[in-house]
């Protein structure tokens, strides 16, 4: 019977269609390194309230989201690069795919520079009580913000070896960074728990400039090893092929930017209606409903590239197949995210000792939530892979018009969890749209916005 079992799982690994067994091996290794970095994430948290305190944490969190929106100004070139990288290697053109990463390392380290200058004039004019909604005894806001900035617009170019991963089908190692950077960043905080006094410099140091520093680490040892092909180089820098990355990253850009409204604003609105502290209470709900879409987010990322590589080959048969078997998945992680609300409020009691309430209200709205973001990247892995994104666009501006207002309405009548619940109205029309265009495309029958 064990011997058995073993042939099932060593056919299952090494028979079938070798995009499919590329994908099956990322995600088994993916789960592995995901499951401990929830598990570091959860850690962090505890950790990091202790370091600090919950004000200074939540202030932490707005001001990161806040400055995280300045990584959206890629233009998309990230997602373009990840869909034209997969096209040229399915092609064997590798000279290519080198000018392409050279010359996106060329661009963003030119937009990153641009965007720090940018900042560091108008940081001395910014009030950051006002912005945080806090009161001014942390009066170190305006050089956390000038630090946070500096770390993101570096990472803005060094994270380009995600996009390069990915689209060589090596999304493992994207979790492999992940995961030590956070390991680096929680013995960092440890040892500065026992040494030192906490404040959000520190703080921002350790949690956001140590993964860094990993990051840049392994970028270097990828492209000095297995990926020296697309190391980035000067003389591969051609500005012609920037035209083809910004049409297809055009539009990602857009909608990156409805991304942004939807859901980067939250803490911010939560912040204005309420208080810092608030903004705790809601990213430790959303910290632990975060590992149902974590987990559809390891399963459906290889196939990105994936349907990139079946539909240039034009094998929809295969795609066919794998959508059919991530709606059935999708079934079942519904089922997981409401037994997760069942139990939440035992998970909360011992995951913070009763340092932070969360309302069950905000847990319901929360898991309904991860369902209808799941469902959504679903079939936006599919239209992102193969280029059909137009109707994202138009989505996606839609929601930048109507989200804040809806958030800051059903905020003040429901609270924080209302703030949630109009997220989750604008992913049942999305879901709904996103789910009959994908249905159109792969029975050949799709025209318009809805093949475009």
């Amino acid at each position: 019977m064990n011997l058995n079992l073993q042939a099932k799982v060593r056919a299952y690994f090494t028979e079938g269609n070798k995009r499919s067994i590329i994908a099956k091996k990322n995600i088994v290794i993916t789960f592995l390194l995901k499951g401990f970095s929830i598990l570091i994430g959860f850690i962090l948290i505890p950790v990091t309230i202790n370091y600090v305190n919950p004000t200074q944490y939540g202030i932490w969190l707005t001001l990161s989201s806040i400055i995280s929106w300045f990584s959206y100004f890629d233009i998309g070139l990230a997602n373009g690069l990840k869909n034209k990288l997969a096209e040229t290697n399915a092609l064997n053109k590798l000279d290519i795919s080198k000018t392409y990463v050279s010359t996106t390392y060329a661009i963003l380290a030119i937009i990153s520079s641009v965007i720090f200058i940018f900042f560091w004039g108008i940081n001395h004019f910014l009030d950051w009580g006002i912005i945080l909604h806090t009161s001014d005894r942390f009066n170190n806001l305006k050089d956390a913000a000038l630090l946070l900035i500096g770390i993101f617009c570096t990472q803005f170019v060094v994270q380009i070896i995600n996009t390069v991963l990915t689209a060589c089908h090596e999304v493992a190692k994207v979790s492999l960074i992940v995961l030590l950077g956070q390991i680096f960043s929680l013995v960092v905080l440890y040892i500065f728990t026992n040494i030192t006094s906490g404040s959000l410099i520190k703080l921002i140091a350790i949690i956001a400039g140590v993964p860094l520093l990993v990051q840049l680490f392994l970028s270097i040892y990828y492209y000095k090893t297995k990926y020296a092909a697309f190391s980035p180089n000067f003389s591969f820098v051609n500005f012609k092929y920037a035209r083809n990355l910004l049409i297809l990253g055009g539009s990602f850009f857009f909608i990156q930017i409805g991304s942004l409204i939807l859901f980067q604003t939250d803490n911010i609105i939560i912040a204005q209606l309420f208080h810092p502290q608030e903004v705790t209470v809601f990213n430790i709900a959303f910290k632990l409903f975060s590992a149902i879409t974590m987990v559809f987010t390891i399963i459906m990322t290889p196939f990105w590239t994936a349907f990139t590589d079946a539909y240039v080959r034009n094998e929809m048969h295969w795609i066919k197949k794998v959508i059919r078997k991530m709606r059935l998945f999708w079934i079942i992680l519904c089922v997981c995210s409401i037994l997760l609300f069942t139990i939440s409020p035992i998970l909360y009691k011992v995951w913070l000792h009763g340092r932070v309430q969360v309302p069950m209200a905000l847990s319901f709205v929360m898991s309904i939530y991860v369902m209808g973001y799941s469902w959504i990247m679903l079939h936006c892995y599919l239209l992102n892979g193969i280029g059909k994104i137009k109707l994202q666009v138009y989505m996606y501006l839609v929601s930048i018009l109507i989200n804040i207002p809806m958030a800051i309405f059903f905020g003040k009548q429901f609270g924080i969890a209302g703030v949630t619940f109009s997220n989750s109205l604008i992913f049942v029309v999305m879901g709904i749209l996103l789910w009959i265009q994908c249905n159109k495309i792969l029975k050949g029958n799709a025209y318009g916005v809805w093949n475009r």
